[in-house]
């Protein structure tokens, strides 16, 4: 398996993982149709979990097609985001973006989770 892959440990699995991220989320990254809050991970790499309510969106469709982009996004930039925990809330409107629209949006707001985990790293006294 590459170090590119996308396998269970670099998913938040259960309820335990998520509500961690929820109770304390330093980093966040805010839009009308997404949030995404994150939080210092314990391993050396990003987990990733996913809230696609089908109350905000309808289709199983396009709910798959947003959290096949999400994680694509994810693996793919794994180095830069670090070692962070986050979930991803999709809100209404997210499944009228089309995908390259979608990936402009998830580019800007996953580098701004990056940039203020970053300076938060780099903020901290050395031991």
């Amino acid at each position: 398996m590459s170090s590119n892959s996308f396998s269970k440990h670099h998913r938040l699995l259960n309820a335990g993982d998520f509500q961690a991220v929820f109770n304390d989320a330093p980093y966040r990254a805010s839009h009308p149709n997404l949030l995404i809050l994150a939080r210092p991970g314990q391993g050396d790499h990003a987990r990733l979990g996913l809230v696609i309510a089908k109350k905000h969106i309808r289709k199983a469709v396009q709910r798959n097609r947003i959290k096949r982009l999400v994680r694509e996004y994810v693996r793919l930039h794994q180095a830069q985001l670090g070692s962070i925990d986050a979930v991803f809330l999709a809100r209404r409107g997210l499944d009228e973006l089309e995908n390259d629209e979608l990936q402009r949006l998830l580019h800007k707001q996953w580098s701004r989770v990056a940039k203020k985990a970053a300076q938060a790293h780099n903020a901290e006294p050395a031991p």
